[in-house]
């Protein structure tokens, strides 16, 4: 069958868990004293395991999980240029609700994690990740149908809530499957679409909106989100280890009963089995572990609230861009699109960069520190972003201010790109490192804060430029940066370890070792 198990002691036994696997064979023939087995991989070599899928089933899952990352943020963003044309279509005037209608997306962001990332690791990333995506792709269709604003807003977050699932799980899909050698690149890419995604939807919805209506910008998108669909039906796998090694459990608990009348049938768990585990108990860590884990793990306070920042500024910029280019430089809708091909310069620029210097980079830490990695290994990558950030805010804000020529506030806002995105990699990296099998808890509890202002701080900006001006208003948000952002990589440089150390998840994975296998 494959299994590995272990016949154990009572489980009041405080060494049980580590009794020498034997085969299944054997465990059966010593049924009569059997009171438990175990049931584990078959081996550090068990082709089971996530962590040993050929390097092809690891890059199809990572290009199927990033592709579900990517349709998500598009639509979140993909209204915006399109945002006066639903105005004039419901009569909107407030200039605060034009902007809700493109963040409230983003809105439904803070909560879905919440839910969908617990349950995740106990029903498994791959039904989750999916049935969430048919959820999502059912209220952006219904979004096109729209007939008055409410009903729009509404469309929207239910829409969001389902689009959230790969943002709060998909992180730890590439945890099950990669080890921490390995992870850099993958999770270089998949982090790259939820802000590859924002960049690439206002193109593509500036020019669908001119050339038709902004209904079609949720049809089209509803269109390839039926491709991934399929995609994700043939090239996705389950990669959670608990849930595999449940269903093995359950196999074997099958096989046994058959056999029951040879004698006494011993008690079969996984090795991540929780004997107090009820459906009341499901739900209940299923709403809670998030937010406890916030609340806490200090690691994910701080990293939370500089992961919010940066957010909430690239959807300040998604949002803003039109009244620069627009408003200041008198462009049309379709060439003040294009110039978000700036922010996914810099996204991607320093994205495929960092994809690659980002393992080098932490196998020669993991060499110098004798052979043991380090989540604090992933922190390098900061040190530019923190610069970065600023001095595109600073670029981007003066050169509009004073009319200079675009091509200027394109450079800063590529420079805005490049931080934002090398913050992020290097923050989401550091949490999967940090919390491997809860992984999707994590990301959930650190994304509720951060999507709370990316669907805040659009709502200010047209506010906050109208009565500073461009050039204050991008000064401020620059010293917020420098004053939360500079001194972050070398705290958690020196003291994220730490800081880590005082986390009840953090510690319990420290001590179960890191090894590659093993994780």
């Amino acid at each position: 069958m494959g299994l590995a198990v272990a016949p154990l002691r009572p489980m009041t036994s405080p060494t049980s868990s580590r009794s020498t696997p034997t085969t299944v064979a054997a465990a059966e023939s010593s049924q009569p004293t059997v009171e438990e087995i175990v049931v584990d991989w078959n081996g550090p070599d068990d082709p089971e395991n996530p962590k040993n899928w050929s390097r092809s089933k690891k890059w199809a899952a990572t290009a199927v999980v990033s592709a579900f990352t990517l349709i998500s943020p598009v639509s979140s963003s993909m209204i915006a240029p399109a945002s006066q044309q639903v105005a004039q279509d419901f009569g909107i005037t407030n200039d605060v609700v034009v902007a809700l209608v493109t963040s409230i997306f983003v809105l439904a962001y803070a909560l879905g994690p919440l839910f969908l990332g617990p349950l995740s690791e106990i029903f498994g990333r791959n039904k989750v990740i999916q049935l969430a995506n048919l959820f999502y792709l059912l209220w952006n269709f219904v979004c096109g149908f729209a007939k008055t604003t409410p009903q729009l807003l509404v469309f929207r977050f239910l829409a969001g809530l389902g689009g959230s699932a790969p943002l709060a799980i998909g992180g730890g899909v590439l945890g099950d499957i990669w080890s921490p050698e390995e992870r850099g690149q993958a999770l270089a890419i998949y982090s790259l679409a939820p802000l590859l995604g924002p960049v690439v939807g206002p193109v593509c919805g500036a020019f669908i909106a001119q050339k038709s209506t902004w209904r079609w910008v949720f049809w089209s998108t509803s269109a390839f989100t039926v491709g991934v669909q399929l995609l994700g039906l043939f090239y996705l796998r389950e990669s959670y280890a608990p849930y595999l090694l449940e269903q093995k459990a359950k196999r074997l608990r099958r096989s046994l009963a058959k056999d029951s009348e040879k004698g006494t049938v011993p008690r079969v768990r996984s090795r991540f089995a929780n004997p107090n585990r009820t459906w009341k108990t499901i739900i209940y860590i299923a709403v809670t572990r998030p937010v406890i884990m916030f609340y806490h793990e200090p690691i994910l306070q701080l990293l939370g609230i500089y992961m919010a920042f940066i957010y909430g500024l690239f959807y300040l910029f998604l949002t803003s861009m039109p009244l620069m280019f627009q408003g200041v430089y008198h462009q049309s809708v379709e060439i003040s699109g294009l110039h978000y091909f700036a922010l996914g310069l810099g996204v991607t620029g320093a994205s495929q960069i960092n994809a690659r210097v980002m393992d080098r980079i932490y196998r020669r830490l993991k060499e110098k520190n004798g052979g043991v990695g380090e989540p604090e290994f992933r922190l390098p990558s900061m040190y530019p972003g923190t610069i970065c950030t600023p001095v595109g805010l600073l670029i981007t804000g003066w050169s509009v201010q004073n009319h200079t020529h675009w091509v200027v506030p394109d450079i800063g806002i590529a420079l805005v790109g490049a931080g934002i995105i090398l913050n992020f990699q290097s923050i989401q990296m550091y949490v999967v490192d940090v919390f491997v099998l809860h992984a999707a808890s994590a990301l959930a509890a650190a994304s509720c804060l951060r999507s709370l202002c990316g669907f805040g701080f659009p709502l200010f900006a047209q506010a906050m430029y109208k009565h500073l001006g461009y050039g204050k208003g991008d000064t401020i948000l620059a010293v917020i940066g420098i004053a939360i952002g500079c001194p972050a990589p070398l705290l958690f440089w020196k003291y994220g370890k730490h800081i880590r150390m005082q986390s009840k998840f953090a510690k319990e994975f420290a001590q179960r070792g890191r090894s590659p296998r093993g994780r």
